[in-house]
């Protein structure tokens, strides 16, 4: 059984606690200024309460770091700072080029580093949810989620390849959908929607109503997604290409990110009153 620290068990990582305890291993937390949703999640799926960072990398010899993008580097300082040594899997949406400076952080103290990434929503099903790696360390971590339903996959050896799996991915599936949001906006501010609609609906009868469920069912996480297109567009330019496209659509789901937090998925009128907030432009 290895003890693994979970830094920090949002909705996501704590579906990756779960798989971590169902393939017989046990996971750890820190409650302290955690949310009370948080709070209610690692008690629901018995987590350990670590109490403390230093407590945490003194008793676990794996931590997952799995976060907001933007916190992502700093957190790995913190825990470095405590001269962890064991294995280090940075599991967030970040660049390539963010998975390199975070494993020099790491490595510093003599841990191992894996870059890894999630592909799909919290893994509560087989076959729903991919776990991307890249390291030398890599089947170290499979082994640790070896009983699902989280699935694994190891994709190389080469640190910020994971990475820019997820960039690739997700520059598609999260990018396109803030561009349909702003679609819709514009569209609603000119007094066009229902023509635009109309027009759609000739060519791809369903498509009018999948852009509507995008984009209401998009708002719960466009807090966080805000962070990860500045990630993408770190890594567009990285590549040589055009980073606007997904600066803006961070800046659309940063407008969104005042329904973190809702108990129900909103109108799509209230979605679009909120893109086109006057006190915002």
């Amino acid at each position: 059984m290895t003890k693994i620290g979970f830094l920090h068990p949002g909705a996501m990582g704590i579906s990756l606690a779960a798989s971590a305890k169902n393939s017989g291993h046990e996971a750890y937390w820190i409650s302290d200024e955690r949310s009370k949703e948080t709070r209610e999640r690692a008690e629901k799926h018995q987590l350990v309460d670590a109490k403390s960072l230093s407590h945490l990398t003194q008793t676990c010899s794996v931590i997952v770091s799995i976060c907001p993008p933007a916190a992502a580097e700093d957190l790995a300082k913190s825990v470095a700072a405590l001269s962890f040594d064991g294995l280090y899997l940075d599991a967030n949406a970040i660049s390539p080029q963010r998975a390199l400076r975070i494993q020099e952080i790491v490595e510093n103290t003599g841990a191992r580093f894996v870059d890894g990434s999630v592909i799909g929503g919290p893994a509560w099903k087989p076959n729903n949810t991919w776990l991307q790696l890249s390291s030398d360390y890599a089947q170290e971590i499979v082994q640790l989620f070896s009983k699902g339903p989280l699935e694994t996959n190891i994709i190389g050896t080469e640190i910020g390849k994971a990475s820019a799996l997820k960039m690739a991915y997700a520059a598609y599936s999260k990018g396109t959908t803030a561009l349909l949001a702003a679609i819709l906006a514009t569209a609603e501010k000119f007094n066009v929607r229902n023509e635009l609609e109309a027009q759609w609906a000739k060519y791809e009868p369903d498509f009018v109503e999948e852009a509507h469920a995008r984009t209401k069912r998009v708002t719960a996480k466009a807090w966080r997604f805000a962070g990860e297109m500045d990630e993408i567009a770190e890594s567009f330019a990285e590549a040589g290409l055009p980073s606007g496209f997904h600066e803006a659509a961070g800046e659309i789901y940063q407008r969104l990110a005042d329904f973190k937090g809702a108990e129900k998925i909103p109108e799509l009128e209230t979605v679009l009153e909120e893109l086109l907030d006057v006190k915002q432009l």
